[in-house]
């Protein structure tokens, strides 16, 4: 009997060596280029269309989540044909081949039971159909369908193995694109995690202090999270305003994107400008390329300027450009970047003494004072201290090994009478270092640091005893004022005395007069 075919048919039967190593190469160059799977297989169909006229075929992969294979590409397929091919292992020819990993060949559908047409194709001639597996690392990752006019079983074997080869070819490629997105997801899935993990440790309600002071803070951050109002935290050092800029950052909506920390005053006045805007190459000595600055980091998400009030004034020029505009320029090129950024401020320094100086400009300051927030200082909200100590013997015991359960009372007194010039950082130093020396499960006031101690060793002013004597205030006062000075400038005396507005000599004679230990503050 003779098979009548169509200038296609006729095409699709027509497999010499010189074809077959000609599709072949063509899709070796494809795998080796693409890097998105459902293009990688559409090209190869329109290959096989080109060089040998296959009308109809299939791709079918694997889905991530699941045994059951779905249609990935297809041609002479409609867009609803596609969405019918969906296959379990063992279902149909397509499911007996990915449960096998063999190739199968159908000399007419039409008589084949296991052929389940699941794509409801009604072909007017008589069709063949050839499944081959796409296998990597024995394992069945998708199969390749193709539908042709029937021919014979020689035939059909013979295009078979031709199949199987491309089959091959294409195994290492696509199942290198899909580990490389399954990879990317999993990063991605463990990047939404880390970042909720963050949102939930700097989510206001996880932050420490119950005051009237703290709790105004809490009300202000749920006020202005959701909002692109530009903040301004002001408090002295240590009292905790990157907590607060982060808490605003992860109880907005811009809590999946960036939120860019930039320490204003670590940074040298030459360098700051190219660290906030970027610079191009060969734009200054030591540019040996691009770079992008911090705004465009931070694009879609936050930008937190610390110690705002110490930026170079020559900075602070383009910095108010940048807030008005919301476009940079990098350093070396006058092109504008738009950037999409939400401004977060934060200093210990008082901006309007700065403005009365000369040394901050009034128009960055009222672009910067949109919402502005006060953080008060430890000594003014000494009903958090011991809240904040339990925090910190918590956090440290996990750090290091430890199982402090409670402070002493003579630890406890010495805690509330002190001052806290460093604020919160230098309590949580303060437990850090009681916590690693703690020999028990206690923490005593002689395992505090000895700015501390309130007996012969004491570098703390001592609160004064009831009915105490005019000189016995002054001198208290007087003891902590000095001690205050110290501390911020490491023990340095005459940085001390510059500082109170009075002479080193004078400052000499107080220290020695109220016992007080320059040496100690070293640190």
């Amino acid at each position: 009997m003779t098979i009548k075919h169509s200038p296609i048919i006729q095409r699709a039967l027509e497999l010499d060596p010189e074809r077959e190593l000609s599709v072949l190469y063509r899709i070796s160059h494809r795998v080796a280029r693409r890097h998105e799977v459902s293009s990688l297989l559409n090209d190869v169909l329109s290959i096989l269309e080109e060089e040998i006229g296959v009308e109809r075929a299939a791709f079918a992969l694997r889905r991530f989540d699941s045994d059951v294979f779905v249609v990935e590409a297809a041609c002479g397929m409609s867009e609803e044909e596609r969405r019918r091919g969906e296959y379990a292992p063992g279902e149909g020819i397509v499911g007996r081949v990915v449960e096998t990993g063999a190739p199968v060949v159908v000399e007419d559908i039409s008589k084949e039971p296991l052929f389940l047409n699941k794509t409801k194709y009604r072909p007017k001639d008589k069709t063949a159909f050839l499944c081959v597996p796409v296998i990597h690392q024995r394992a069945v990752i998708g199969t390749m369908s193709i539908y042709r006019p029937t021919a014979t079983m020689d035939a059909l074997n013979r295009e078979l193995h031709f199949f199987k080869l491309i089959g091959d070819i294409l195994a290492e490629g696509v199942a290198g694109i899909r580990e490389e997105i399954e990879e990317r997801e999993s990063l991605q899935e463990e990047n939404l995690r880390l970042r909720q993990q963050l949102g939930e440790h700097y989510n206001p309600g996880n932050m420490i202090g119950r005051c009237g002071a703290m709790l105004q803070v809490y009300d202000q951050i749920a006020q202005v999270a959701d909002s692109v109002a530009t903040v301004l935290i002001r408090g002295e050092s240590g009292t905790g305003k990157e907590l607060v800029a982060r808490a605003i950052h992860y109880s907005s909506s811009r809590r999946a994107n960036p939120f860019v920390c930039v320490n204003c005053a670590a940074l040298p006045e030459n360098l700051i400008e190219s660290e906030l805007f970027g610079h191009e190459k060969g734009s200054f000595s030591g540019a040996t390329r691009q770079r992008k600055g911090r705004f465009e980091a931070a694009n879609g998400g936050t930008l937190f300027l610390d110690e705002i009030g110490d930026i170079a004034p020559s900075v602070q020029v383009r910095l108010l450009r940048a807030l008005q505009e919301r476009v940079v320029e990098r350093v070396g090129s006058n092109e504008p970047i738009p950037v999409n950024v939400r401004i977060i401020a934060a200093t210990s320094r008082d901006l309007e003494e700065a403005m009365a100086e000369g040394a901050f400009r009034e128009d960055l300051y009222y672009r910067l004072n949109v919402f502005p927030i006060h953080l008060p200082a430890l000594r003014d909200r000494r009903s958090d201290i011991m809240l904040l100590a339990d925090s910190f013997i918590q956090k440290y015991n996990e750090a290091y090994g430890k199982n402090v359960r409670r402070i002493s009372t003579a630890a406890i007194n010495m805690m509330m009478a002190y001052h806290w010039p460093g604020n919160v950082r230098e309590l949580e130093n303060c437990i850090e270092r009681a916590v690693l020396t703690s020999q028990d499960d206690v923490i005593h006031g002689y395992g505090l640091p000895p700015s501390l101690q309130t007996d012969d060793q004491t570098n703390t002013p001592l609160i004064p005893r009831e009915n105490a004597s005019l000189k016995e205030l002054m001198d208290s006062y007087e003891r902590e004022v000095i001690i205050d000075a110290l501390k911020r400038h490491r023990g340095n005396v005459a940085a001390a005395a510059r500082v109170l507005q009075t002479t080193p000599r004078i400052i000499h004679y107080a220290i020695k007069r109220l016992g007080i230990q320059p040496a100690n503050y070293a640190g």
